[in-house]
């Protein structure tokens, strides 16, 4: 896990994310108590559960924007799910410990490519001498053994006999290999035939809780097959390198180090958690809302799911839920789901001083994210001071007349306002242009004034 202090955690996530203080400072608290419980005995480990966090605020302003910069700055493993996905235990749909095995599915992929390339180096010389023997007969054989199409190509390099000969003219055949002389070449190369039957199995579990796993059951019992393909050399070594990174990697050990991992370091985000709340209270056969509430409390609690690598304990699983909570409250939450979260931040609407620092400020700015876009054309494009502010107030005055979404509202409004200069760009003969506050202005008088407009358009 990344051992960051939390003052450097915050100063990352404000190169991405404007304002927000408070919640990125729970995050970041949050985050270096996971690798504070790494450091202390081992026997008060076990006691020392993490404080789940639940971030409110409207669309637009951040929540998931911090969670996907979490993933990138910490090495624990990271899954984001939405809660609507879910459905109460009983119906079709994807159930709630689905979650868990997402993360560690991802994990194992994760350490997994991690292991292949720390073998790559190994794995390249293997495939290399594979090479060799496909594009040289084998020395005590050549003359009463049929060679391959390709080896016969290379006879020419081999002497008549003697061992040493024969290990000369590898040499060389590696020398002409490594130097991309054999490039052109084509070998025959066979590999395996991945197509599988297709069996439809409809449940309402996941197919990890059936105790069978399939892919495994059918591949025991339909041989493996394999085809035989014409590939340039090049190709060829790649397929063999990643074959042989695979034999390489001890599987058992990814699983054993990947369930680790989750057990002791994983975080889940868990967003639109407010759209499992019922409205007003209501209750009744609603099995996406209060259902999957009573589902989640033991996932999040701490219990044991059973996944095709094995049981995984959820107990140090931090959870950080988000929700906009519009129509409802935190407080419709079921209780006991409410004290399972024991720290609330309240994320703050934005307003226009805060769109001029998101259009400009963060290193994927959206003002940057066009101009970029612009010089692939050679057009070169200036954004005037008072041009970004224009743009910043219309955002907000929209965002007050119809629904408040946040900074995707700048989404929106740039794409109506550039929209010519995009269309027309590989065709302008003028390949700087300014954009002040009168173009701004004139671009979006109609459509702002218009309130029917702006509802459908911005």
């Amino acid at each position: 896990m990344s051992n960051l202090k939390p003052k450097e955690i915050v100063k990352e996530l404000d190169k991405y994310i404007i304002g927000q203080n408070k919640a990125k400072r729970s995050v970041a608290i949050a985050l270096r108590n996971r690798w504070r419980r790494q450091q202390v005995p081992e026997d008060l480990r076990d006691e020392i559960a993490p404080k789940n966090i639940i971030l409110i605020g409207p669309t637009g302003v951040g929540k998931t924007e911090i969670a996907r910069r979490l993933s990138n700055l910490t090495d624990s493993p990271f899954n984001k799910i939405e809660a609507s996905k879910f459905t109460e235990v009983g119906y079709v749909g994807r159930d709630v410990e689905s979650m868990v095995r997402d993360l560690l599915e991802l994990t194992v992929n994760k350490l997994k490519a991690r292991e292949q390339e720390a073998v790559k180096e190994k794995a390249w010389q293997i495939a290399e001498e594979r090479m060799l023997d496909l594009l040289l007969p084998k020395s005590e054989k050549h003359q009463t053994q049929k060679s391959d199409a390709t080896a016969e190509t290379h006879l020419e390099l081999l002497s008549s006999s003697g061992g040493d000969e024969s290990s000369s003219t590898r040499e060389k055949l590696r020398s002409m290999l490594r130097n991309g002389k054999l490039d052109n070449r084509y070998v025959d190369l066979e590999v395996s035939d991945r197509a599988m039957p297709v069996v439809e199995i409809f449940s309402n579990v996941g197919m990890e809780e059936m105790g069978i796993n399939f892919k495994d059951m059918l591949g025991g019992l339909i041989p493996k097959s394999t085809k035989r393909r014409k590939v340039k050399v090049p190709e060829a070594m790649e397929t063999m390198a990643a074959e042989e990174a695979q034999n390489l990697v001890d599987l058992d050990k990814v699983v054993k180090q990947a369930i680790e991992k989750v057990e002791q370091s994983g975080i889940i985000f868990l967003d639109e958690i407010d759209k499992i709340v019922g409205k007003n209270g209501t209750k009744g056969p609603d099995v996406s809302g209060e259902g999957v509430q009573r589902d989640l409390l033991p996932i999040v609690e701490g219990s044991t799911v059973t996944t095709k690598y094995g049981p995984v304990k959820s107990d140090n699983i931090l959870f950080i839920a988000a929700g906009a909570f519009h129509t409802v409250k935190p407080s419709d939450l079921i209780p006991e789901l409410q004290g399972r979260f024991p720290i609330r931040v309240e994320l703050d609407s934005l307003g226009w001083k805060e769109f001029v620092r998101i259009l400009t400020e963060p290193k994927n700015a959206l003002l940057l994210q066009y101009l970029a876009l612009l010089k692939t054309e050679d057009v070169e494009m200036v954004f005037e001071n008072d041009a970004v502010e224009g743009i910043a107030k219309i955002a907000e005055e929209v965002n007050n007349m119809t629904e408040n979404i946040g900074a995707r509202r700048l989404h929106t409004i740039m794409e109506c306002l550039l929209e010519d200069i995009l269309f027309d760009a590989p065709d302008l003969h003028e390949k700087r242009i300014v954009i002040d506050r009168l173009y701004v202005e004139n671009k979006l008088k109609d459509i702002k004034d218009d309130e029917d407009l702006s509802r459908y358009i911005l």
